[in-house]
């Protein structure tokens, strides 16, 4: 049986995320290019592709609890026809258990491990009998770490630190939150023309409502799509008119509160989504200077503010740990460099690229950026420290060193603002005073959100 082309590249995009260690976006974009995919063919592509990845924990279980052998003793090309094939027998519908099965065989023979083509048959036709024996015993159960993590597909690292910082039921519940589909939303230009738009959206058939939620998700420019998105929003893209943008992400913006006539410093800025609904909200009055140390990010804070037409935006090329800049700026955005926990349902690679060594590792540049950004807020200025994670070794306890910092005089004098008061059902559990987002909760992606004031 000829392997169909869906089917080939979410093998290959398995085989280079983690036999080669590429991105699996990156991976899938290249070869759906490459294969001319369109359409429903790169669409069933994708769903293979992303979802194999995703679900690469369970489908190790069920492979080892099926064969007995660690999943590290098999050659990688049968490892990769394993995910796919269970990955399509235990959680896609419409794909008939035969072609699951033989299609999976024909690809291990094609990557030249024929020699295992009876072993994965064997596999793939024993999972397909036993599948609701073997679902109960992989996804049955989430009531310890150990468990969750097979159930879901995470890292176990990852299943026990949300275990101990947020307890059993939110970490159960977020675990499951990292296999939905992410939130689809976006920003408009300006908050006034989002009427305008969402009505001419509607009467194309696209299911499209304005932002809901709790300050500060309220967003007053952001739209949320539900289904296809239409063949009107790419347009809208490239014109200007619509910017991709989670609610998650603009409520870090709403928090910051940005206004016309202000200087304003957005640090770690690239790809500069951010930066665009800045100077929007600025109504490209004042001055935004965007840092970004990566050059090829730099860039693409360049590409939105000409798609934009932006022209209050300066970009610089830099190290937000040290910047040779005056002080005296109105409002700082610190959106930090973290480990990304707030956004693994729309990066399937990312759970397993992660560790606690990464949140170590950030925590340092954290830690570094935000002495960096305090010294330069102006008295009365406002910080705004944000990341896209869910780790308190990250947010709570980067914002607690920076306030004994400050205490002690080794930084500026802050305050931190009271936003759990704004927002209770937003905020962090370790510290009341801040916001944490949760894709779980909220369906969006999960921020931590923090705003300080300068008040010597």
């Amino acid at each position: 049986m000829p392997v169909v082309a869906p089917r080939a590249l979410a093998f290959e995009v398995l085989r280079e995320t983690f036999e080669r260690g590429a991105h699996t976006e990156l991976a899938f974009r290249a070869g759906a290019e490459k294969l001319e995919l369109v359409g429903r063919d790169r669409a069933q592509a994708q769903r293979l592709a992303y979802g194999s990845v995703q679900r690469r924990g369970t489908a190790d279980a069920a492979i080892e609890r099926l064969s007995g052998r660690a999943i590290r003793l098999l050659d990688p090309p049968v490892a990769a026809a394993l995910r796919l094939g269970l990955y399509e027998l235990l959680f896609a519908d419409g794909t008939p258990d035969h072609a699951a099965v033989d299609q999976a065989v024909e690809l291990v023979k094609i990557a030249k491990a024929g020699h295992a083509s009876g072993f994965v048959n064997a596999i793939l036709r024993r999972a397909a009998r036993e599948r609701e024996e073997l679902t109960g015993a992989l996804l049955g159960d989430d009531s310890t770490p150990e468990a969750a993590a097979t159930a879901h597909s995470a890292p176990l690292w990852l299943a026990r630190m949300w275990w101990e910082e947020l307890g059993a039921e939110a970490a159960r519940s977020l675990l499951a939150a990292c296999n939905e589909p992410a939130e689809v939303a976006m920003r408009a230009a300006d908050g006034a023309a989002r009427a305008d738009l969402v009505a001419r959206l509607r009467g194309e058939g696209v299911d499209v409502s304005p932002a809901a939620g709790p300050w500060p998700l309220d967003v007053a420019e952001a739209m949320v799509f539900a289904g296809r998105v239409g063949d009107s929003v790419p347009r809208l893209v490239a014109e200007g008119a619509l910017t991709p943008q989670s609610r998650g992400s603009a409520a870090v913006v709403e928090v910051l509160a940005p206004r016309p006539g202000e200087t304003m410093l957005d640090l770690c800025a690239g790809p500069g989504i951010k930066t665009g609904q800045i100077a929007a909200r600025m109504e490209d009055r004042g001055e935004v200077i965007s840092v970004e140390l990566d050059p090829a990010r730099a860039a693409e804070i360049a590409a939105q503010s000409e798609r934009l037409n932006l022209r209050g935006v300066t970009i610089f090329e830099g190290d937000a740990t040290s910047l040779p800049m005056p002080e005296g700026f109105d409002r700082i955005l610190l959106d930090a460099p973290c480990s990304d926990l707030g956004t693994l349902a729309s990066r399937p690679d990312a759970r397993w690229r992660k560790s606690p060594r990464t949140i170590e590792r950030v925590a340092e540049v954290q830690e570094k950026a935000l002495l960096s950004a305090a010294k330069l807020v102006r008295p009365g200025g406002t910080l705004v420290y944000s990341t896209c994670t869910i780790s308190r070794r990250e947010n709570e306890d980067r914002v607690a060193a920076l306030l004994e910092a400050s205490a002690a005089g080794q930084a500026q004098a802050l305050e931190l603002d009271d936003l759990g008061a704004l927002a209770p059902e937003l905020a962090s559990t370790h510290e009341p005073r801040t916001l944490q987002l949760r894709p779980d909760r909220d369906r969006t992606t999960g921020f931590f959100i923090s705003r300080l004031t300068r008040n010597d």
